[in-house]
């Protein structure tokens, strides 16, 4: 099984994820591009650090080595010879058996290097299209796009953020934060209706999932539920699908797996 793993080598979460029965253990995509040392090194350095407050993983200068093609790939290096896969052959094989595959992106569509706060942005485009197109699967393949709303908008790093709390009000709403890349604390923003429109257009969205209702409502921990939130939990549900038009299928009451509710089960 693969699981929880980016499919690239670059330990970011940055790539998509995805699972599947294979029973050999994690596999990486052979395609992927490896991030040297130098790498790090630039990416902590100069305009993107100082300006653009880039993680410092090193991804978008090994992408800029990608595209100038003089990246190192997965499949070039010895001691990755017994992990790397074909990753599109792959998934759409399990696809054409009739199983399921789950293909997860994690970073937010306003940090798409196309169509977020340009410069403020991560180095290639995040959005769903660009996710499927990671892996090799073309679009008459996906049945359903899940898109993700924290109950609450958070972002690291610099660039504009409408609706921003200071700190001091982050942290006595309890939305306080630390990015799990940088260590930085993550800026924090009520929910932004007109964000939440923009990124559903521009992924196609059939469905929302809402994490960290729990956060907002600390009466919602761990309800697994519908029926079981109070009413002010499922005002907040209810106005989201009223404002935006589309039906909020997940949503997350706290940190744990379990702690979810899943209203496509009946």
């Amino acid at each position: 099984m693969v699981k929880d793993r980016s499919y690239g080598d670059r330990g970011t979460g940055y790539t998509p994820r995805y699972e599947r029965k294979i029973g050999r253990g994690t596999r990486w995509c052979k395609r992927c591009a490896i991030i040297e040392k130098k790498h790090i090194e630039s990416d902590k350095s100069g305009f993107l650090a100082s300006k653009v407050g880039s993680t410092g993983s090193g991804t978008g200068p090994a992408n800029s080595d990608r595209i100038m093609r003089i990246a190192k790939l997965a499949k070039d290096i010895d001691i990755f010879q017994n992990y790397i896969d074909d990753v599109p052959d792959i998934v759409n094989s399990t696809i054409d058996s009739g199983n399921d595959v789950l293909v997860e992106g994690t970073q937010g569509t306003f940090l798409s290097l196309y169509f977020g706060n340009y410069p403020f942005v991560t180095s290639k485009d995040v959005t769903a299209s660009a996710i499927c197109s990671d892996i090799g699967l073309g679009p008459k393949k996906v049945d359903d796009v899940i898109v993700i709303f924290k109950a609450f908008v958070t972002r690291v790093g610099e660039g504009p953020f409408t609706g921003e709390l200071s700190p001091e009000e982050t942290e006595n709403r309890g939305w306080a934060e630390i990015g799990t890349v940088t260590g930085r604390t993550r800026r924090a923003a009520p929910f932004d209706f007109t964000l939440a429109k923009k990124a559903i257009m521009l992924n196609s969205a059939s469905s929302i999932a809402i994490t960290k209702l729990d956060v907002l409502y600390h009466s919602a921990r761990g309800v697994t539920k519908y029926e079981e939130l109070d009413s002010p939990s499922k005002s907040f549900i209810e106005n989201i699908e009223k404002e935006l038009k589309i039906n909020v299928s997940l949503i997350g009451t706290g940190p744990e797996v379990y702690e979810t509710i899943d209203r496509r089960v009946k």
